[in-house]
């Protein structure tokens, strides 16, 4: 058995499988988070139901959240941070940070899965009115509502007849410098439109899209069935502005399969925000030295033939921190960096011996 711990940091999805894949090979985890819960963005941000087999999340997550809590060899510290690290893996001073103060472990390897931001919709430009119109929310906004079963319009708190999703805000637009698909919102907001059809048989729901990208098993799992089984419209097209008329939100732009401009009247507009890198994924790579790659996520050594390893010995990362991923790329990194963090600290111990 090692000596030294492998330590965890960020306990979403990805962290919770590297904790739980590190402790089911035989070596201790310390599975750190900065939140007062375990479960990562989809528990923070009450996600509903999970893409795209429309599982329950809260329950879905409890699963993976019990095969660490119940598990001996994993150490669970929340409401903690990383301030600090000293020396090189196999044998790293890494300083926490928690409402007692500091603390400096020793570890062997350390897994990064600090997961991603959502995209403020605001912070660049106003020409969706996220902050001027009430109506206009986002994918977010809207899971919270599904999670509550309870979908309406937040400026009256009727029910809405018309609804639709605005595709790629804050992803694939180089005017911001966000030049990545974000890979996940035209399946999470076709699930969502699946879920408000069901909830609102009544409501008209509409995807304005620039190319709805739903791969592998998405196409059939969600595409396919929201038009076909719940009606739900997609139109590809730009939208240019968002301005409220009256008590109704009005979505300007072309639709460019017709080659014509739209005005169209809305109850509420959705928008599909992408991923960013988070902060505490920034704050890791200045820590540990570990470099980011063009878009600002962390850099890892081997492309599509090694996700996980970074540039410096014995780090690696896993999801989001790398780039935009679904919750099927979360678990898998997590799992290959769990293995191979563990391999790392077995090569050392045996260079030792």
């Amino acid at each position: 058995m090692p000596n030294l711990p492998i330590l965890v940091i960020g306990g979403g999805p990805a962290g919770l499988e590297a904790a739980r894949g590190i402790a089911d090979l035989g070596y201790n985890a310390i599975l750190v988070d900065k939140a007062e819960f375990l479960g990562g963005t989809p528990i923070s941000a009450d996600y509903a139901a999970i893409t795209p087999d429309m599982r329950n999340t809260e329950e879905a997550m409890n699963e993976m959240i019990e095969k660490v809590t119940d598990n001996p060899l994993v150490d669970i510290r929340l409401n903690t941070i990383v301030t600090a690290s000293e020396g090189e893996a196999p044998n790293l001073n890494v300083t926490l940070k928690n409402g007692k103060g500091d603390e400096t472990i020793n570890v062997g390897s350390i897994v990064v899965a600090t997961g991603f931001q959502h995209f403020d919709p605001g912070k660049e430009t106003q020409m969706y009115g996220y902050y001027e119109y009430d109506d206009v929310i986002t994918l977010v906004d809207a899971e919270r509502m599904l999670k509550a079963g309870d979908f309406v319009r937040p400026s009256t708190g009727e029910k809405p007849k018309q609804v639709c999703f605005i595709q790629c805000v804050g992803s694939r637009d180089r005017q911001i410098g966000n030049f990545w698909c974000s890979k996940v919102c035209c399946g999470i907001a076709t699930k969502e439109a699946i879920e408000i059809r069901h909830l609102l048989p009544d409501c008209r729901v509409f995807v304005f899209y620039i190319d709805m990208r739903m791969y592998g098993f998405w196409e059939d799992e969600l595409y396919w069935k929201a038009q076909e089984e719940y009606k739900v419209n997609f139109i590809r097209g730009i939208v240019t502005e968002i301005t409220q008329r009256g008590d109704t939100v009005v979505v300007k732009g072309e639709d460019t399969t017709m080659g014509r401009p739209m005005e169209v009247p809305m109850d509420v507009v959705i928008l599909s925000v992408g991923m960013e890198p988070s902060e505490g994924t920034k704050e890791m790579s200045k820590i540990f030295d570990i470099p980011l790659e063009s878009h600002g996520f962390i850099e890892t050594i081997g492309g599509a033939l090694n996700t996980v390893e970074t540039q410096v010995p014995g780090v690696f990362a896993a999801g989001a921190t790398t780039g935009p991923a679904d919750l099927e790329d979360s678990i898998s990194t997590g799992g290959s960096a769990a293995m191979k963090s563990c391999a790392f600290v077995r090569k050392a111990d045996l260079k030792l011996a």
